[in-house]
């Protein structure tokens, strides 16, 4: 008995030491020891490239929130059309200035996220915004009109992120500005006058964006969809099924002994009134 408690002891401690290390491994602190780098005259850290660093005055976050409503929601019926967006339209992908960045973001694991520039490995995705903000900042294109986080309220990625966003809390002046940048969207990136892909597309845009800028609450953004609903629907049609197909082959073998069991019985009447009569 002693051996046994003493075991579970030594396997308790092991636990909470490992605990203990992944909590300090996966600490801010510990993630800036990490990250220090060697250069051609001597070790440089994340302070030193924080100071060579320019500021950047676009939300990589807001941004990053703009590229998945357009890949939900827009994406889905371009492709459709097999239309290309031209370079003067700011939902191009070259219009956003973290695109090469965030395509050189590795996602492994849970755990694991690597850069596709120097193939260092971080713990969390803010760690390696971190690291592409220090380190990589040379790769960014400043230019004016280049962050897509100035798109934010005109695709609504508030409401995009928080299904329960209220709608009391429209403010009419704001809603007016976001159609107004929404619908000028539409404009230059779908010309009605570049033939009938473009003009369907600019509908699809207004219906999707531009027309629940409003207080009244009558229209809803994304009102067309988008591809994560279409695979949702999938999934739920594939789960009902699974479910439904065993209890309609149990509800058949019910019906089928039910079913045999009274041809039984009726052939054991039959058979005991044939020999009821006289001969």
């Amino acid at each position: 008995m002693k051996k046994v408690t003493v075991i579970a002891s030594i396997f308790l401690f092991s636990i909470l030491r490992f605990q203990e290390l992944l909590h300090v491994s996966s600490s801010p602190h510990f993630y800036g020891n990490q990250v220090h780098e060697e250069s051609s005259g001597g070790k440089r850290n994340l302070k030193q490239e924080q100071e060579n660093a320019p500021e950047v005055r676009c939300s990589r976050d807001r941004s990053r929130a703009v590229w998945k409503v357009i890949d939900e929601y827009l994406t889905p019926f371009v492709e459709k059309e097999n239309y290309e967006l031209s370079k003067k339209c700011r939902l191009h992908p070259e219009n956003d200035m973290f695109r090469d960045q965030e395509e050189h973001k590795i996602y492994l694991d849970r755990n694991e996220w690597r850069c596709g520039y120097c193939k260092k490995s971080f713990r969390e995705e803010k760690f390696i915004d971190l690291h592409f903000d220090k380190r990589h900042y040379n790769l960014l294109d400043l230019s004016h009109g280049k962050c897509l986080a100035d798109l934010c309220g005109a695709l609504h990625c508030d409401a995009a992120k928080n299904s329960k966003f209220s709608r009391s809390k429209c403010n009419p002046a704001a809603a007016a500005r976001n159609r107004h940048l929404c619908e000028s969207l539409a404009d230059s990136c779908f010309p009605i006058s570049e033939g009938p892909s473009a003009s369907r597309l600019h509908e699809v845009f207004l219906h999707q964006f531009c027309e629940a800028h409003s207080c009244s609450g009558k229209h809803k953004p994304f009102s067309r969809g988008g591809k994560d609903q279409g695979s949702f629907f999938r999934l739920a049609v594939g789960a009902l099924v699974l479910v439904l197909l065993p209890v309609f082959y149990l509800f058949l073998y019910l019906i089928q002994s039910d079913m045999k069991g009274r041809t039984q019985e009726l052939r054991r009447i039959s058979k005991a009134g044939w020999k009821a009569k006289p001969a």
